[in-house]
């Protein structure tokens, strides 16, 4: 059973994962301007709005987990394809619109498939979604072949022919998945949303949850940037740039390993801040090393800190220090953050950031367009480093959470 359901996660994040680190290059090359760029990226957080509230207060109510994922994908496949080949804005926007409307609502239902499915969630989830993780390092090596050293547009919409490939895959492996009914309609308490926002009065809680859109922002806009620097700016190949991505989820396996050890040493703050502080150590490199291809393919490997030691670890806070009633709505909430409102604002702020601060210089090819990355790169710097300093001075998890 384990071993289906890690398929189901590698899967389910490999659609991800194959279009997620070249988003935002490739709008470049269709010439979308930043605005376009931002409203794209907005899609994404629009559906991570409308999909907590619906696979919560609807899907998981009326349909089964497995018919609902196969759907669900067969419909984003669909759309990807559509995304694939389409090179005018508005087509190409509604058709991403449509993919994350669909896709987005699947990651929680994926979840409550693989509790329902587990003789002991609490111990055996985190291997299971380790699936998803390698899910997402595997889909980044068809680009290897699949892309030249200078990819053009033509090559780069493989992106989404790949996640579409990966997308009717999902579908029909949903289907031989064990049968997990919907939840009996008193299973969900219509009030837990109200009293896991009521504990933001909370000053821990508040802090905690400021510094979790702080680095919610950073860490989208890592995905945001980071393919357009490397190619454009370090000079690693654009068929190879996924791969020097896709390290840093290799050394998030490793880290989550540790987590455990870590936390029960430094506990929930001080974890917290390395785990901030990773972004800030990440974007610095960049912004001053940026000729020195070693050290930043070496950087990428902090993403494990960065991911696993604030934002798994906000997880099992949440789970730790929330009563057992509201557990799931607060895991919703920072949901919210991570992948709908810091994704939104990342979408938005860091194209314009790039637009402004980039400039025409002279080449021996002639006149090129550089981007001045180490002042674009300090902007996260800035905010990760602010993140760490409200964890620092005002976060006091203390005892627990009242609800």
């Amino acid at each position: 059973m384990r071993m289906r359901l890690l398929v189901m996660m590698a899967l389910q994040i490999a659609i991800w994962g194959a279009w997620a680190p070249k988003l935002f290059p490739y709008m470049s090359m269709l010439g979308f301007g930043p605005g376009q760029q931002a409203l794209v990226g907005s899609a994404w957080g629009i559906a991570s709005v409308i999909g907590i509230f619906f696979s919560n207060q609807f899907a998981d109510r009326r349909f089964s987990a497995e018919r609902f994922l196969s759907v669900s994908h067969l419909a984003g496949g669909l759309c990807l394809v559509g995304v694939g080949f389409a090179t005018d804005f508005w087509p190409f926007f509604a058709c991403f619109l449509g993919y994350s409307l669909v896709y987005v609502p699947t990651l929680s239902v994926a979840n409550t498939l693989a509790f329902a499915n587990l003789a002991q969630p609490a111990r055996e989830f985190g291997a299971v979604r380790m699936g998803g993780t390698l899910g997402w390092v595997l889909a980044s090596w068809p680009f290897v072949f699949l892309l030249d050293a200078q990819a053009t547009a033509e090559q780069v919409r493989w992106i989404f022919l790949v996640a579409a490939i990966l997308s009717f895959a999902m579908a029909a492996y949903a289907l031989a998945l064990p049968h997990t009914p919907p939840r009996a309609e008193g299973a969900v308490d219509r009030l837990a949303w109200r009293r896991a926002i009521a504990c933001l009065r909370q000053p821990a809680v508040a802090v905690l949850f400021l510094v979790t859109l702080l680095d919610a922002v950073v860490h989208n806009g890592y995905f945001v940037m980071s393919d357009a620097f490397l190619t454009n700016r370090v000079g690693i190949a654009g068929n190879l740039s996924m791969v020097v991505l896709s390290l840093g989820q290799v050394a998030e396996m490793a880290t989550m390993v540790v987590l455990g050890r870590v936390l029960a040493r430094l506990g929930w703050r001080l974890t917290m801040i390395i785990g901030i502080l990773g972004h800030a150590a990440r974007f610095l490199v960049f912004a001053f090393l940026a000729d020195s291809v070693p050290a930043i393919v070496a950087v990428q490997l902090l993403h494990g800190v960065c991911y696993a030691f604030f934002f798994a670890t906000v997880y099992i806070f949440v789970d730790d220090a929330f009563p057992k009633d509201v557990r799931v709505s607060a895991q919703g909430l920072f949901n919210l953050l991570i992948l709908g409102v810091g994704n939104v604002i990342a979408s938005f702020v860091f194209p314009a950031l790039t637009s402004r601060w980039t400039v025409v210089v002279e080449t021996a090819a002639g006149p090129q367009a550089a981007v001045d990355y180490r002042a674009l790169f300090l902007v996260p710097t800035a905010l990760a480093l602010v993140g760490a300093v409200l964890l620092a001075l005002f976060f006091r998890p203390g005892e627990g959470v009242k609800a």
